[in-house]
């Protein structure tokens, strides 16, 4: 593990030892939703004309604050399997089977982009972390990505399966542990996500599926993470100093899924947001504490916040009575591409150096110590304590 202080011969600003984020890459299926026109889509594919239905959705449709998004479903797909529209047929199979591949092409996608980016071969990935809750197979989806990338054998492998929205941190969490403890280890996370999973007609009987129409969307996201940069090659862009995850006793049914005959079924309570508001200050100021900062430095810190959704952001920000500007990269990434689960950290995390740099270039001064967090079913809190490099650069 690192000692705290920059090795000699490194710049400054990186501590020996801890791990870094090297890349970032990102990829989406074809099929873009303009969230202006999901209704009309999503009601005449589902053969469904229940106006009060229409109506509610609408309403959801505005206050998720979603514009656009990416999704694997569309009209071809519903041609080939038209029972994934029909209420109560069992179709689990059918979407595994779409499901599967799905996942695979975007996350090969979403890799190959973020290694070009890296700058090393291929050759030098010693570990995949790969996340998703969107497949169920054996062997599991990171032996999948490991052929369609074509990695070495001896590649050391982890899968992260069912962590929903916690995940992508989850899985950062575990690529800092394995680049920290692994001399000259280059750890590949892989996220990758599609609702097809747990697509259905609306039904009056279940009107949480209609927040899940409004809000949720597919891609895949990948980071390259490893410790002590080679500075000829690479360019870190952020440092992991601490990563902790908490769960919440007695709070397992808030989030809610399971694995049916007929795909997914989420249940989200509605008391989700009030359930992160009422902890996320103490979460925070656990992390923050190891290295002496407090509730003074919150509007000095950046902000990487998975959006699970407006009203979750909205809460956060009250609570911790943030500027406005604080979470524009995470209110960006949830306009941009809604709700994508684990995946969705990758692309605030993009709008946060965008952010960043437009900064940079205004002479704004901004602290590089800031936090990457999210939240998913226990409830669970990840959180991780990082630096913004690319603030110092």
């Amino acid at each position: 593990m690192g000692s705290g202080e920059a090795q000699e011969g490194f710049p400054k600003k990186v501590n020996s030892g801890k791990a870094t984020i090297l890349a970032l890459g990102k990829a989406f299926p074809h099929q873009l939703v303009m969230q202006d026109f999901l209704v009309d889509g999503y009601f005449k594919n589902t053969n469904c004309d229940d106006p009060d239905l229409r109506q509610k959705l609408n309403r959801l449709c505005k206050t998720t604050t979603v514009k656009t998004r990416y999704v694997v479903m569309s009209e071809e797909i519903l041609k080939q399997y038209p029972e994934l529209a029909i209420e109560g047929l069992p179709t689990v199979k059918q979407r595994l089977d779409i499901c599967n591949d799905a996942v695979t092409e975007m996350a090969v996608e979403a890799s190959r982009i973020c290694i070009r980016k890296w700058g090393r071969p291929i050759s030098d990935i010693t570990h995949l972390v790969y996340v998703s809750s969107s497949e169920a197979r054996l062997p599991g989806g990171d032996l999948y990505l490991a052929k369609g990338l074509e990695l070495s054998p001896e590649t050391q492998r982890v899968m992260l399966y069912f962590m929903g929205c916690s995940g992508g941190v989850a899985g950062l969490r575990v690529a800092k542990d394995i680049a920290e403890n692994n001399l000259g280890s280059r750890v590949l996370l892989a996220t990758s996500e599609t609702t097809i999973i747990g697509f259905k007609p609306p039904s009056a009987d279940r009107p949480y599926d209609l927040v899940g129409a409004a809000l949720f969307g597919d891609g895949a996201g990948a980071m390259i993470i490893g410790s002590d940069p080679v500075f000829s090659i690479e360019r870190p862009l952020f440092e992991l100093h601490t990563a902790i995850q908490n769960f919440l006793p007695n709070t397992e049914k808030t989030i809610d899924g399971k694995l049916t005959e007929e795909g997914i079924s989420f249940k989200l309570a509605r008391e989700l947001p009030q359930i992160i508001e009422d902890n996320v200050e103490g979460f925070c100021e656990t992390l923050m504490g190891t290295v002496g900062l407090t509730d003074k430095d919150y509007n000095k810190m950046f902000w990487a916040v998975h959006p699970g959704g407006p009203a979750i952001l909205n809460r956060i920000e009250k609570r911790l009575n943030l500027f406005p500007e604080k979470l524009n990269a995470s209110r960006r990434a949830l306009m941009d591409y809604g709700n994508a689960s684990s995946n969705t950290i990758v692309y605030v995390m993009e709008y946060m150096i965008e952010e960043s740099l437009k900064r940079k270039t205004e002479s704004k001064e901004e602290s590089d110590w800031g936090l990457i967090l999210a939240f998913g079913p226990g409830v669970t809190f990840e959180g991780i304590l990082a630096r913004n490099l690319t603030v110092q650069e």
